[in-house]
């Protein structure tokens, strides 16, 4: 049996917001505690447009947005307001419950500008999924910077190549940004359980097999290396699957549906009523805004 490919289905959000989503896919649900990977853009906006996420809610999970290019205004009902910036590292933590939206900053809107990134969640360990939402940004210049062989890698959560990101995982996690030049390489070790790669621009191979833009291959369990076969923008994912029982597999796996991720169905079931009704005791209004996604 071959490696596991995945390939991004393209999804338009309007006002010419194309995101191409890769997790979950039929054929691989999570890879380590991913459970959910976009990528957005690259989009151009001409003058007075943007991107516009009205506040919407989340349970059970860690967002992890991070930028190539432009600029996200996040806010969020902890009454939190911040830029992200290409390079830096917005983690927002839902836990029992979190309402944010995501929108273009007004000087970006009102010059124009072009936004890529990407945005994954990643499930929380059943200790956390009630933990109280918190949000944390990490500046571009906090995270740790690799330079190997004309390749640069930067640690953006976790721990990968001896170095240790800041931002406050809840569990064995890699994630890496990857910016190689065409004909460079570099050699991954197998230092986490589950491994993926992800070329957002360019084209790279992997032990000579070819991974084309916006495609994503699962890695085996021994060292690979990576060889761009043009200037290349890529992520490495991966990290610990949560929760292992005594033979070594997930023994509570997640539910998804729609922004929400548990462990428990019933809970769930809890969040979308509460989000139905806009019970302000399970997720409180998002200061500075009056608009909400109803749930579909």
């Amino acid at each position: 049996m071959g490696p596991i490919r995945l390939k991004s289905h393209a999804k338009s959000l309007g006002e010419g917001l194309t995101v191409r989503q890769l997790l979950p896919a039929a054929a691989m649900r999570a890879v380590g505690p991913f459970v959910f990977f976009d990528h957005i853009g690259p989009a151009d906006f001409a003058p007075g447009q943007g991107m516009d996420v009205r506040p919407h809610p989340h349970i059970g999970l860690a967002t992890v947005t991070y930028l190539f290019e432009g600029a996200i205004a996040h806010r969020d009902s902890l009454g939190t307001l911040r830029d992200i910036l290409p390079g830096e590292v917005n983690w927002m933590v839902a836990g029992r419950g979190i309402v944010h939206s995501e929108r273009t900053p007004p000087a970006q809107r009102a010059a124009g500008h072009r936004l890529h990134g990407i945005q994954t969640w990643m499930a929380l360990p059943l200790a956390d999924e009630e933990a109280e939402p918190a949000f944390v940004h990490v500046g571009a210049d906090e995270l740790p910077l690799i330079e190997a062989h004309g390749v640069q890698l930067r640690v953006v959560a976790g721990e990968a190549f001896g170095r240790r990101s800041p931002v406050p995982v809840r569990s064995a996690t890699l994630y890496v940004a990857a910016e190689m030049p065409f004909g460079s390489s570099i050699e991954v070790p197998p230092d986490h359980a589950e491994r993926a790669i992800y070329v957002a621009s360019g084209a790279l191979s992997v032990d000579g097999e070819p991974v084309d833009t916006g495609e994503m291959l699962v890695l085996p369990a021994r060292p690979v290396r990576l060889r761009a076969l043009e200037k290349t923008q890529a992520l490495l994912i991966g990290g610990e699957p949560l929760d292992l029982g005594p033979e070594n597999t997930p023994e509570t796996p997640r539910h998804m549906r729609w922004n929400f991720v548990n462990s428990r169905q019933a809970r769930i079931d809890e969040a979308v009523q509460a989000w139905s009704r806009q019970d302000p005791q399970a997720f409180a209004p998002v200061p500075g805004e009056s608009e909400f996604i109803p749930y579909p």
